[in-house]
């Protein structure tokens, strides 16, 4: 799709994807639809998922968004916790948090993404923060974070969303993590994708349990008895099928592709727009322009490149469908 700059809100779907959805539907439309059948998906995208993020497929949770799990783990805090999150961060990883807050005895404090390990190593029970910012796609210092967390013994709760599939990721360097598939991996939208370490099976509780996180999932339907599986699935939810068809394709995609060469090739974009505009190389995809008055996101439209205002910037994500000409095409509207 010429000039579509807008990968970290919603992927393109690879022909795979449309084809699988598009046969289900029909499948669906014929009767012949399978309940079951649906979890041939579901552990293929589990599977899939897990050899991306470098973990094994019994810490991979499944569900539908990202505030789940953030809700899973806010609601997990012992009274009195104390939580650090990113002030500038996506909603959906504060306020969990922070809905805590206001019913219980849980401190969240919030600071800027830069000071965001310092913050940690001043002492806290939990922080929460997404690896790559929604708004501009700045960085975390990951670890730092992490040394900082280790040091006083705090989890560690990462959002990948903005990150996997243009970044390699290491799902394992943090306690739980959570990715929604539909930007950067191209995904059905309803589709999400968790890691919880094993140390922390016990200390996460699984409030949106039902019978998906039972042990033996069809035997898990009607009560009265409970047996929840002995791994992350506890914290599955019961998946939204067609998504799920249409996030095999697209997972078996990623997960042939060498990441370091999608982060080469998306990043290179981007720095390539950031040369032309006279400014240092930031060495990933997204490329944040300020833009108060909205002109130059007028100016990109009117070029024919999908961009999107965020925080008072315009936001442009580049990913495998781009290349050079999009590079010309925003450069054009921008100088």
């Amino acid at each position: 799709m010429p000039g579509y700059c807008n990968a970290a809100t919603l992927g393109l779907p690879p022909a795979g994807v449309r084809d699988a959805l598009g046969a289900a539907v029909q499948e669906w439309a014929d009767g012949r639809a399978d309940a079951r059948a649906y979890d041939r998906s579901v552990a293929r995208a589990r599977e899939l998922y897990a050899r991306l993020v470098g973990v094994p497929t019994e810490w991979v949770s499944v569900g539908a968004q990202a505030s789940v799990t953030a809700g899973t783990v806010a609601a997990s805090l012992p009274d009195g916790a104390r939580v650090v999150c990113v002030a500038e961060d996506f909603t959906s990883v504060v306020f969990p948090f922070l809905v805590q807050q206001e019913r219980r005895d849980v401190a969240v404090r919030q600071v800027p993404l830069a000071g965001l390990a310092d913050a940690v190593a001043q002492g806290c029970d939990l922080v929460a923060f997404s690896l790559v910012q929604s708004a501009d796609g700045a960085l975390a210092d990951a670890a730092a974070v992490r040394e900082a967390a280790d040091r006083v013994g705090a989890t560690t709760f990462c959002d990948l969303t903005q990150a996997v599939g243009w970044l390699p990721v290491r799902a394992g360097d943090f306690d739980v993590t959570v990715t929604s598939a539909y930007k950067w991996l191209c995904a059905p939208r309803g589709v999400a994708l968790g890691t919880v370490a094993p140390r922390r099976w016990d200390e996460l509780v699984p409030v949106d349990a039902g019978w998906y996180a039972g042990e033996d999932v069809w035997a898990s339907v009607y009560g009265p008895h409970m047996a929840l599986a002995r791994d992350a699935r506890r914290f599955d939810v019961s998946p939204a099928w067609l998504p799920w068809v249409g996030a095999v394709p697209a997972l078996e995609l990623f997960a042939a592709l060498d990441p370091h060469e999608v982060h080469r090739h998306d990043a290179g974009l981007a720095d390539a727009v950031l040369e032309g505009l006279g400014l240092p190389p930031a060495r990933r995809a997204v490329v944040a322009v300020p833009d108060p008055d909205g002109r130059a996101l007028a100016r990109l439209s009117a070029a024919g490149v999908t961009a999107v205002p965020r925080a008072g910037a315009v936001r442009l994500s580049f990913h495998l469908w781009n290349d050079e000409e999009d590079v010309a095409r925003v450069l054009a509207a921008l100088r």
